[in-house]
């Protein structure tokens, strides 16, 4: 069947699924969750330059609000790390990186430094920087960069693991290890956090939509043809993301900011649940056989969406922010491995996966690395944002207090 006929089909059954559960217009319409600003902050001009900043993206979360969207988060990117403290000794940088933080709490964004480390030869001084920054500062967040088009970076990986043990061992109940992940083959002007990046000149801007709850709307009413349910979630995902690029189009022409695009990645969040969609479709648990198909429905119908595209472009699996996931992952229906294995089709890696509080920065390195070498071999962006868990071995339940994450049971390292 020709494409355009199968695009034409799948909507029309789309539809029908919409008419027969009577949808909200106004339910149904995914949140914005983040429209994400990069930025290279001048230190003699800081306070201007995050007031301006702040203009623009207060303008596109009013352009959303006036077509009925509601905007979860505003988040500015600086350079990164190494060249946003240049020439500071450690205590001047540390202070530096308080400013932001204290600017975020204040004016109600989310900050981002971007990568510490981003090669094998960097210094690796702005690491240490960023694990202190992670402990004490409660809004920052950074990454590393662990591959690239040059290969793989163990270095980095090596770096990174230290990161993670020294942040999960400082930090109460390791909770600043959200606020860090490690890229691998990621590109900038992403807008999801923590992978978000950028080394450009700044004044630049995208977007990304909460859209997994379209994904479960669709999903419900189609057990059909593989080519029909991508042509019917294609269909549905372009319909917000038109919106989302017509309110970054406009935002450019007005600020003369760079609209870089969206992030169609349908992203969940608690009961918002990407799990939850594809077991509606499979009828099985995710992680029962099926669920790498659904992925490769998801990906395929979010990389068609015509309209410009940054980021991940795939399929969000965050284990600890969706609630049907991290019931999956206590049961052990789904595992680091097909976490692994899902990744080869879709995306972002593995996001919030907590482990075991004694992992070593050994075991970290070698989970770090799968990822990068995934990344590597297929050419794909992926992140590993590995949550060690001070205290809690493999059998027990993580206690984090926070509406935003679901508890779960952990696993033994594989």
């Amino acid at each position: 069947m020709h494409i355009a006929t199968r695009i034409l089909l799948g909507a029309s059954l789309f539809l029908a699924t919409f008419a027969t559960h009577a949808a909200d217009p106004a339910r149904d319409r995914p949140k914005v969750r983040t429209v994400t600003a990069f930025v290279r902050l001048d230190r003699t001009h800081f306070d201007g330059e995050i007031a301006a900043t702040l203009a623009v993206l207060r303008s596109a979360k009013q352009k959303f609000e006036a077509r009925g969207y509601e905007v979860q988060t505003i988040r500015i990117v600086t350079q990164p790390l190494p060249e946003l403290v240049a020439g500071l000794d450690h205590a001047a940088a540390l202070q530096l990186l308080q400013r932001l933080d204290d600017a975020a709490a204040k004016e109600g964004f989310l900050p981002h430094v971007g990568p510490a480390m981003r090669r094998d030869g960097d210094d690796p001084a702005a690491m240490r920087l960023l694990g202190e920054a992670l402990v004490t500062l409660p809004h920052v967040m950074g990454s590393s960069i662990t591959a690239g088009d040059d290969g793989i970076h163990w270095r980095v990986i090596a770096e990174t693991a230290a990161l993670l043990r020294h942040v999960a061992d400082q930090s109460p109940e390791g909770v600043g290890t959200f606020h860090f992940t490690a890229n691998a083959m990621v590109k900038t002007y992403g807008p999801f956090y923590p992978g978000a990046w950028h080394d450009g000149p700044g004044r630049h801007f995208s977007i990304g939509l909460q859209s997994a709850n379209v994904v479960a709307i669709v999903f419900a009413g189609m057990h059909g043809s593989y080519d029909d349910t991508v042509a019917a979630l294609t269909q549905a995902l372009g319909e917000h993301a038109r919106v989302a690029e017509a309110v970054g189009d406009e935002v450019a022409r007005e600020s003369g900011w760079s609209y870089e695009g969206l992030d169609p990645t349908p992203a969940p969040m608690a009961d918002v649940s990407i799990g939850g969609a594809i077991e509606a479709y499979t009828g099985a648990r995710f992680g029962s056989s099926g669920t790498l198909t659904a992925a490769s429905i998801i990906t395929r119908a979010v990389k068609a969406v015509p309209v410009r595209q940054v980021g991940y472009a795939g399929l969000m699996v965050p284990v600890l922010e969706d609630r049907v996931i991290a019931r999956r992952f206590a049961e052990h229906a789904v595992t680091i491995d097909s976490l692994l294995a899902y990744s080869a089709v879709c995306g972002a890696g593995l996001d919030t996966v907590p482990v075991p509080g004694s992992v070593s920065e050994a075991q970290l390195a070698r989970i770090l690395g799968d990822v990068a070498a995934l990344a590597v071999k297929w050419q794909k962006p992926l992140s590993a944002r590995l949550q060690p868990v001070p205290g809690r071995e493999a059998g027990q339940e993580t206690r984090y207090v926070d509406p935003y994450l679901t508890n779960t049971t952990l696993q033994p390292l594989p």
